[in-house]
Protein backbone atom coordinates (compact mmCIF):
# COMPACT_ATOMS: atom_id res chain seq x y z
CA UNK A 1 0.00 0.00 0.00
CA UNK A 2 1.09 3.56 -0.66
CA UNK A 3 0.68 6.88 1.11
CA UNK A 4 1.05 9.82 -1.24
CA UNK A 5 -0.37 13.09 -2.52
CA UNK A 6 -1.82 12.88 -6.03
CA UNK A 7 -2.70 16.57 -6.11
CA UNK A 8 -1.36 19.59 -4.26
CA UNK A 9 -2.65 23.13 -4.69
CA UNK A 10 -1.40 26.31 -3.02
CA UNK A 11 -3.05 29.70 -2.87
CA UNK A 12 -1.19 32.77 -1.54
CA UNK A 13 1.12 30.49 0.39
CA UNK A 14 4.57 31.97 1.08
CA UNK A 15 6.14 32.81 -2.31
CA UNK A 16 3.50 30.86 -4.27
CA UNK A 17 0.62 33.07 -5.37
CA UNK A 18 -1.02 30.04 -6.93
CA UNK A 19 0.21 26.57 -7.87
CA UNK A 20 -1.20 23.15 -8.69
CA UNK A 21 0.62 19.85 -8.99
CA UNK A 22 -0.73 16.51 -10.28
CA UNK A 23 1.44 13.67 -8.99
CA UNK A 24 1.82 9.92 -8.72
CA UNK A 25 3.35 7.83 -5.93
CA UNK A 26 6.96 8.15 -7.14
CA UNK A 27 9.52 10.39 -5.41
CA UNK A 28 9.27 14.09 -6.28
CA UNK A 29 12.56 15.80 -7.23
CA UNK A 30 12.29 19.59 -6.98
CA UNK A 31 15.11 21.71 -8.35
CA UNK A 32 15.81 25.41 -8.88
CA UNK A 33 17.93 28.29 -7.58
CA UNK A 34 18.16 29.17 -3.91
CA UNK A 35 15.29 31.38 -2.78
CA UNK A 36 12.93 30.25 -5.55
CA UNK A 37 10.44 28.62 -3.18
CA UNK A 38 11.42 24.93 -3.16
CA UNK A 39 11.36 24.58 0.62
CA UNK A 40 7.99 26.36 0.71
CA UNK A 41 6.54 23.39 -1.20
CA UNK A 42 7.96 20.98 1.36
CA UNK A 43 6.61 23.07 4.21
CA UNK A 44 3.13 22.98 2.63
CA UNK A 45 3.30 19.16 2.51
CA UNK A 46 4.47 19.04 6.14
CA UNK A 47 1.17 20.64 7.15
CA UNK A 48 -0.56 17.35 6.31
CA UNK A 49 0.68 16.06 9.67
CA UNK A 50 0.00 17.24 13.25
CA UNK A 51 2.10 20.09 14.58
CA UNK A 52 3.42 23.39 13.26
CA UNK A 53 5.19 22.13 10.16
CA UNK A 54 8.86 21.80 9.34
CA UNK A 55 9.62 25.48 10.06
CA UNK A 56 7.46 25.59 13.23
CA UNK A 57 5.99 28.81 11.83
CA UNK A 58 2.87 30.60 13.01
CA UNK A 59 -0.08 30.63 10.58
CA UNK A 60 0.26 34.35 9.87
CA UNK A 61 3.89 33.88 8.79
CA UNK A 62 2.84 31.51 6.00
CA UNK A 63 0.77 34.12 4.17
CA UNK A 64 2.13 35.58 0.95
CA UNK A 65 3.51 39.12 1.35
CA UNK A 66 2.61 41.90 1.04
CA UNK A 67 -1.06 40.98 0.59
CA UNK A 68 -1.39 38.88 3.78
CA UNK A 69 -4.90 37.89 2.68
CA UNK A 70 -4.66 34.47 4.19
CA UNK A 71 -3.60 31.24 2.51
CA UNK A 72 -4.87 27.80 1.60
CA UNK A 73 -3.28 24.42 0.88
CA UNK A 74 -5.34 21.50 -0.42
CA UNK A 75 -4.42 17.96 -1.36
CA UNK A 76 -5.76 14.61 -2.48
CA UNK A 77 -4.19 12.18 -0.03
CA UNK A 78 -4.09 8.48 -0.90
CA UNK A 79 -3.95 6.54 2.35
CA UNK A 80 -4.57 2.84 2.98
CA UNK A 81 -6.84 2.26 -0.05
CA UNK A 82 -8.78 5.49 0.53
CA UNK A 83 -8.53 8.96 -1.01
CA UNK A 84 -9.06 11.91 1.32
CA UNK A 85 -9.54 15.52 0.30
CA UNK A 86 -7.68 17.64 2.84
CA UNK A 87 -7.98 21.42 3.15
CA UNK A 88 -5.71 23.49 5.38
CA UNK A 89 -6.03 27.26 5.56
CA UNK A 90 -5.73 30.43 7.58
CA UNK A 91 -7.70 33.65 7.17
CA UNK A 92 -6.17 37.02 8.05
CA UNK A 93 -3.57 35.58 10.40
CA UNK A 94 -5.98 33.43 12.38
CA UNK A 95 -5.16 29.94 13.63
CA UNK A 96 -4.82 27.18 11.08
CA UNK A 97 -8.04 25.37 10.15
CA UNK A 98 -8.39 21.82 8.80
CA UNK A 99 -11.07 19.95 6.87
CA UNK A 100 -10.91 16.28 5.95
CA UNK A 101 -13.41 15.15 3.33
CA UNK A 102 -15.41 18.34 3.79
CA UNK A 103 -15.70 18.07 7.58
CA UNK A 104 -13.90 20.22 10.14
CA UNK A 105 -11.14 18.27 11.87
CA UNK A 106 -8.37 18.74 14.40
CA UNK A 107 -4.71 18.70 13.48
CA UNK A 108 -4.32 15.48 15.48
CA UNK A 109 -6.86 13.88 13.13
CA UNK A 110 -4.34 14.30 10.30
CA UNK A 111 -2.13 11.80 12.10
CA UNK A 112 -4.78 9.12 11.66
CA UNK A 113 -4.61 9.28 7.86
CA UNK A 114 -1.04 10.44 7.15
CA UNK A 115 2.52 10.12 8.36
CA UNK A 116 5.05 12.76 7.28
CA UNK A 117 8.75 12.79 8.22
CA UNK A 118 11.32 15.42 7.33
CA UNK A 119 14.99 16.22 7.35
CA UNK A 120 16.01 19.85 6.80
CA UNK A 121 19.40 21.63 6.89
CA UNK A 122 18.77 23.23 10.28
CA UNK A 123 18.67 19.71 11.76
CA UNK A 124 22.29 19.07 10.72
CA UNK A 125 23.39 20.53 14.07
CA UNK A 126 21.14 18.13 16.00
CA UNK A 127 23.96 16.27 17.77
CA UNK A 128 25.88 19.38 18.82
CA UNK A 129 23.06 21.80 19.72
CA UNK A 130 21.15 21.96 22.99
CA UNK A 131 18.94 19.18 24.32
CA UNK A 132 15.74 21.02 23.33
CA UNK A 133 16.37 20.41 19.63
CA UNK A 134 16.96 16.69 20.21
CA UNK A 135 13.78 16.42 22.29
CA UNK A 136 11.84 18.07 19.46
CA UNK A 137 13.39 15.66 16.96
CA UNK A 138 12.53 12.67 19.16
CA UNK A 139 8.99 13.91 19.74
CA UNK A 140 8.40 14.30 15.98
CA UNK A 141 9.42 10.66 15.52
CA UNK A 142 7.34 9.63 18.51
CA UNK A 143 4.33 11.45 17.11
CA UNK A 144 4.71 9.53 13.86
CA UNK A 145 4.03 6.32 15.80
CA UNK A 146 1.53 7.80 18.25
CA UNK A 147 -0.29 10.93 16.97
CA UNK A 148 -1.92 11.42 20.40
CA UNK A 149 1.58 12.18 21.74
CA UNK A 150 0.96 15.76 20.56
CA UNK A 151 -2.06 16.17 22.86
CA UNK A 152 -0.26 14.60 25.82
CA UNK A 153 2.71 16.91 25.32
CA UNK A 154 0.46 19.97 25.16
CA UNK A 155 -1.31 18.91 28.37
CA UNK A 156 2.03 18.52 30.14
CA UNK A 157 3.35 21.88 28.91
CA UNK A 158 0.18 23.67 29.99
CA UNK A 159 0.24 22.21 33.50
CA UNK A 160 3.98 22.88 33.86
CA UNK A 161 3.56 26.52 32.80
CA UNK A 162 0.97 26.99 35.53
CA UNK A 163 3.21 25.30 38.10
CA UNK A 164 6.18 27.42 37.02
CA UNK A 165 4.08 30.55 37.47
CA UNK A 166 3.38 29.54 41.06
CA UNK A 167 7.07 28.85 41.63
CA UNK A 168 8.13 32.23 40.25
CA UNK A 169 5.55 33.92 42.47
CA UNK A 170 7.04 32.00 45.44
CA UNK A 171 3.70 30.39 46.33
CA UNK A 172 4.47 27.91 49.13
CA UNK A 173 0.99 26.63 49.96
CA UNK A 174 1.05 23.00 48.76
CA UNK A 175 -2.67 22.95 47.98
CA UNK A 176 -2.05 25.08 44.88
CA UNK A 177 0.28 22.45 43.45
CA UNK A 178 -1.61 19.18 43.97
CA UNK A 179 -3.93 19.26 40.94
CA UNK A 180 -1.23 20.57 38.59
CA UNK A 181 1.25 17.93 39.70
CA UNK A 182 -1.36 15.23 39.20
CA UNK A 183 -1.87 16.43 35.60
CA UNK A 184 1.88 16.62 35.02
CA UNK A 185 2.41 13.13 36.39
CA UNK A 186 -0.27 11.59 34.18
CA UNK A 187 0.93 13.32 31.01
CA UNK A 188 4.64 13.08 31.85
CA UNK A 189 4.65 9.31 32.32
CA UNK A 190 2.76 8.91 29.03
CA UNK A 191 5.33 11.12 27.25
CA UNK A 192 8.21 9.05 28.62
CA UNK A 193 6.60 5.75 27.66
CA UNK A 194 5.77 6.98 24.17
CA UNK A 195 9.37 8.09 23.64
CA UNK A 196 10.76 4.79 24.88
CA UNK A 197 8.46 2.87 22.56
CA UNK A 198 9.54 5.02 19.60
CA UNK A 199 13.23 4.42 20.38
CA UNK A 200 12.63 0.66 20.55
CA UNK A 201 10.91 0.77 17.15
CA UNK A 202 13.79 2.75 15.65
CA UNK A 203 16.46 0.44 17.06
CA UNK A 204 14.65 -2.62 15.69
CA UNK A 205 14.19 -1.03 12.26
CA UNK A 206 17.89 -0.14 12.08
CA UNK A 207 19.03 -3.62 13.03
CA UNK A 208 16.68 -5.37 10.59
CA UNK A 209 17.95 -3.53 7.49
CA UNK A 210 21.14 -3.63 5.50
CA UNK A 211 21.85 -0.05 4.57
CA UNK A 212 24.63 2.13 3.19
CA UNK A 213 24.05 4.51 6.09
CA UNK A 214 25.50 3.94 9.58
CA UNK A 215 23.32 2.84 12.45
CA UNK A 216 23.04 4.78 15.68
CA UNK A 217 22.68 3.41 19.18
CA UNK A 218 20.12 5.61 20.93
CA UNK A 219 19.41 6.23 24.59
CA UNK A 220 17.00 8.50 26.43
CA UNK A 221 18.87 10.23 29.24
CA UNK A 222 17.94 12.76 31.92
CA UNK A 223 19.87 15.86 32.95
CA UNK A 224 19.85 14.49 36.49
CA UNK A 225 18.51 11.36 38.12
CA UNK A 226 15.99 9.03 36.48
CA UNK A 227 12.55 9.65 35.06
CA UNK A 228 9.93 8.14 37.42
CA UNK A 229 8.18 5.17 35.79
CA UNK A 230 4.78 5.52 37.49
CA UNK A 231 2.41 8.43 38.07
CA UNK A 232 2.62 7.97 41.84
CA UNK A 233 6.42 8.11 41.75
CA UNK A 234 6.38 11.19 39.53
CA UNK A 235 3.92 12.99 41.83
CA UNK A 236 6.19 12.17 44.75
CA UNK A 237 9.25 13.44 42.85
CA UNK A 238 7.51 16.72 42.05
CA UNK A 239 6.44 17.10 45.68
CA UNK A 240 9.96 16.45 46.97
CA UNK A 241 11.46 18.84 44.41
CA UNK A 242 9.30 21.83 45.31
CA UNK A 243 11.93 23.41 47.58
CA UNK A 244 14.60 23.27 44.85
CA UNK A 245 12.07 24.34 42.23
CA UNK A 246 11.06 27.37 44.28
CA UNK A 247 14.69 28.43 44.45
CA UNK A 248 15.14 27.95 40.71
CA UNK A 249 11.77 29.42 39.76
CA UNK A 250 11.03 26.47 37.44
CA UNK A 251 10.36 22.74 37.42
CA UNK A 252 13.58 20.72 37.54
CA UNK A 253 12.24 17.16 37.14
CA UNK A 254 10.24 15.61 34.34
CA UNK A 255 10.36 14.61 30.66
CA UNK A 256 11.17 18.21 29.66
CA UNK A 257 14.64 17.52 31.09
CA UNK A 258 15.27 14.50 28.86
CA UNK A 259 17.91 14.26 26.15
CA UNK A 260 18.55 11.95 23.20
CA UNK A 261 22.03 10.44 23.28
CA UNK A 262 23.36 8.86 20.09
CA UNK A 263 26.44 6.78 19.29
CA UNK A 264 27.85 5.83 15.87
CA UNK A 265 27.43 2.08 16.46
CA UNK A 266 30.19 0.73 14.19
CA UNK A 267 32.83 3.05 15.66
CA UNK A 268 31.58 3.42 19.22
CA UNK A 269 31.92 7.19 18.89
CA UNK A 270 29.34 9.60 20.37
CA UNK A 271 27.40 11.29 17.57
CA UNK A 272 28.42 14.72 18.86
CA UNK A 273 32.09 13.82 18.24
CA UNK A 274 31.57 12.49 14.70
CA UNK A 275 32.48 14.40 11.55
CA UNK A 276 29.86 16.61 9.89
CA UNK A 277 29.37 14.01 7.15
CA UNK A 278 28.96 11.19 9.66
CA UNK A 279 26.43 13.20 11.66
CA UNK A 280 24.41 13.81 8.50
CA UNK A 281 24.58 10.12 7.58
CA UNK A 282 23.34 9.15 11.05
CA UNK A 283 20.37 11.50 10.68
CA UNK A 284 19.48 10.02 7.29
CA UNK A 285 19.77 6.55 8.79
CA UNK A 286 17.29 7.46 11.54
CA UNK A 287 14.79 8.95 9.08
CA UNK A 288 14.99 5.82 6.91
CA UNK A 289 14.62 3.60 9.99
CA UNK A 290 11.61 5.66 11.09
CA UNK A 291 10.14 5.15 7.62
CA UNK A 292 10.68 1.39 7.68
CA UNK A 293 9.16 1.07 11.14
CA UNK A 294 6.12 3.11 10.11
CA UNK A 295 5.63 1.08 6.94
CA UNK A 296 5.22 -1.94 9.21
CA UNK A 297 3.20 -0.24 11.97
CA UNK A 298 0.96 2.08 9.91
CA UNK A 299 0.64 -0.18 6.88
CA UNK A 300 2.29 2.21 4.39
CA UNK A 301 5.59 4.09 4.23
CA UNK A 302 5.41 7.76 5.26
CA UNK A 303 5.77 10.76 3.01
CA UNK A 304 9.38 11.93 3.31
CA UNK A 305 10.54 15.55 3.01
CA UNK A 306 14.28 15.80 2.39
CA UNK A 307 15.34 19.41 1.92
CA UNK A 308 18.70 19.96 0.17
CA UNK A 309 19.72 16.45 1.15
CA UNK A 310 21.46 15.69 -2.16
CA UNK A 311 23.92 18.58 -1.83
CA UNK A 312 25.51 17.08 1.29
CA UNK A 313 26.16 13.59 -0.11
CA UNK A 314 28.74 12.29 -2.55
CA UNK A 315 27.49 10.55 -5.69
CA UNK A 316 27.76 7.05 -4.22
CA UNK A 317 25.86 7.78 -1.03
CA UNK A 318 23.36 9.90 -2.97
CA UNK A 319 22.59 6.94 -5.24
CA UNK A 320 22.29 4.70 -2.16
CA UNK A 321 19.79 7.10 -0.61
CA UNK A 322 17.66 7.11 -3.77
CA UNK A 323 17.75 3.32 -3.92
CA UNK A 324 16.62 3.05 -0.31
CA UNK A 325 13.81 5.59 -0.78
CA UNK A 326 12.54 3.70 -3.82
CA UNK A 327 12.85 0.32 -2.05
CA UNK A 328 10.83 1.74 0.83
CA UNK A 329 8.15 2.83 -1.64
CA UNK A 330 7.87 6.31 -0.16
CA UNK A 331 6.78 9.45 -1.96
CA UNK A 332 9.88 11.42 -1.01
CA UNK A 333 9.89 15.15 -1.78
CA UNK A 334 13.53 16.15 -2.31
CA UNK A 335 15.04 19.51 -3.21
CA UNK A 336 18.28 20.53 -4.88
CA UNK A 337 19.68 23.40 -6.92
CA UNK A 338 20.04 21.44 -10.15
CA UNK A 339 18.40 18.54 -11.98
CA UNK A 340 21.78 16.81 -12.23
CA UNK A 341 21.60 16.04 -8.50
CA UNK A 342 18.77 13.62 -9.24
CA UNK A 343 20.22 11.87 -12.31
CA UNK A 344 20.61 8.58 -10.41
CA UNK A 345 16.82 8.46 -9.96
CA UNK A 346 16.09 8.48 -13.69
CA UNK A 347 12.49 7.53 -14.47
CA UNK A 348 11.91 6.49 -10.87
CA UNK A 349 11.10 10.11 -9.96
CA UNK A 350 8.98 13.01 -11.22
CA UNK A 351 10.91 16.24 -11.79
CA UNK A 352 9.61 19.70 -10.91
CA UNK A 353 11.44 22.96 -11.57
CA UNK A 354 10.84 26.01 -9.39
CA UNK A 355 11.94 29.46 -10.53
CA UNK A 356 11.23 32.99 -9.34
CA UNK A 357 10.10 36.04 -11.30
CA UNK A 358 8.93 39.33 -9.79
CA UNK A 359 8.89 37.77 -6.30
CA UNK A 360 6.49 35.02 -7.42
CA UNK A 361 7.49 31.34 -7.45
CA UNK A 362 6.82 29.55 -10.73
CA UNK A 363 6.48 25.79 -11.00
CA UNK A 364 7.05 23.84 -14.18
CA UNK A 365 7.18 20.14 -14.90
CA UNK A 366 4.82 17.32 -15.74
CA UNK A 367 1.24 18.25 -14.85
CA UNK A 368 2.32 21.39 -12.97
CA UNK A 369 0.63 24.75 -13.35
Amino acid sequence: MNLYLSRLTLSHYRSHKGAALALDARPVAIYGPNGAGKTNLLEAVSLFSPGRGLRRAAAQDMARRPESLGWKVTGHLHSLHQIHEVEIWSEEGQSRQVKIDGKAASQVALGRIARVLWLIPSMDRLWIEGAEGRRRFLDRMTMSFEPAHADVSLAYEKAMRERNRLLKDQVRDGHWYVALERQMAEAGVAIHRNRQKALAELQAAQQEAETAFPTAELELTMSEGEMPETEADFREALHESRFRDLAAGRTLVGPHRADLYGVYAAKGVPAKDCSTGEQKALLISLILANGRALAREFGAPPILLLDEVAAHLDAGRRAALYDEVCALGAQAWMTGTGAELFEELGERAQLIEVTEAESISKISGKDAS
